[in-house]
């Protein structure tokens, strides 16, 4: 027991960045536009979070504008996605070596400095439940937010008029314009906030989880959350198990290199991308068996209001 607690401890704030991208990715895809962009925003996330946090001294502030600047590259994603109808695929790599290079260009100055971050605070009664309790309930604000984040987003998408219209949007945008359901302004909001969370999972990196800016500190977690997206069949809950699973990777090749193994260090880094790979492989052999995994049917797909019969 006294191995396992820090290694799931440590799989529950590994995998929190890759929650935060995993939802915001969810619910910009929920709307049908496709967003793989992920690294570069939330490392301009992780920047632009700790560099306020720094000036400022408030790690809440860095917060509030990690959210803003995602919100501002969801704008211009939405901008050439949606108003300009341009290839969702390339706005979105192109938004990912955009973001890379900001942020390591930006940052320079920042390198190796450290803030106080966000403190830990234990939740009483739930803080001190035997193994639930430390592996839980004794983290920081941000983590306990990601928790409501997933409540929320499950009750959002199901029992909401608003979830259901950003599903029909996504799922058939002709049917949703014809009902009056605003198709355009659904996609620039909801593709505007989910970049937003994305950022947020940037800023964990900065704020809570290292307390220091580093480039390339996000090392290809933004990816792991498009691939996470499909696995999690576009639900939160489950996306919350996917990240706390690829977090628990993480944590355990960290534990194996403190641990003196003799296997190259190299190699252990390797598997939670490993693992990704294997997630990726297993979605694409069930889906050539006819397997359908429940994607938004118009995700990617420019909508072009004039066509409507």
């Amino acid at each position: 027991m006294e191995i396992i607690i820090p290694i799931l401890t440590a799989a529950v704030r590994s995998g929190t960045p890759i929650l935060y991208a995993t939802l915001g990715e969810i619910l910009t895809e929920k709307g049908g536009v496709l967003n793989l962009g992920l690294e570069g925003i939330m490392l301009l996330g992780a920047y632009s979070g700790f560099s306020v946090a720094y000036s400022t001294g408030s790690a809440w502030l860095g917060v509030v504008a990690a959210f803003l600047v995602g919100c501002l590259l969801g704008l211009l994603h939405a901008f050439i996605c949606v108003s300009l109808k341009g290839n969702q695929v390339v706005a979105g790599l192109a938004m990912t070596m955009f973001g890379t290079g900001a942020s390591s260009l930006l940052g320079r100055s920042l390198v190796g400095f450290t803030i106080p971050g966000l403190d830990r605070i234990s939740v009483p009664l739930l803080g001190d439940i035997p193994l639930l309790g430390p592996v839980f309930f004794q983290h920081d604000a941000m983590l306990y937010c990601s928790y409501a984040l997933v409540l929320f987003f499950c009750w959002y998408f199901s029992s909401t008029r608003p979830g259901l219209n950003l599903r029909a949007v996504g799922d058939n945008p002709r049917a949703a314009d014809a009902m009056g359901i605003p198709v355009a302004k659904i996609r620039y909001i909801y593709t505007m906030v989910g970049a937003g969370i994305v950022a947020l999972g940037g800023a964990y990196m900065s704020l809570a989880y290292t307390k220091m800016w580093g480039e390339l500190m996000t090392a290809g977690r933004g990816w792991i959350a498009v691939a996470l997206v499909i696995f999690a069949i576009w639900n939160p809950a489950r996306a919350a198990l996917g990240a706390y699973l690829f977090g628990g990777v993480e944590a355990f090749q960290l534990r194996l290199q403190t641990a003196g193994t003799t296997i190259p260090a190299p190699i252990l880094m390797m598997l939670p991308y490993l693992m990704t790979v294997a997630v990726l492989l297993f979605i694409s052999i069930r889906k050539g068996k006819g397997i359908v995994f429940g994607a938004p049917a118009s995700l990617g797909l420019p909508f072009f209001r004039e066509e409507r019969d």
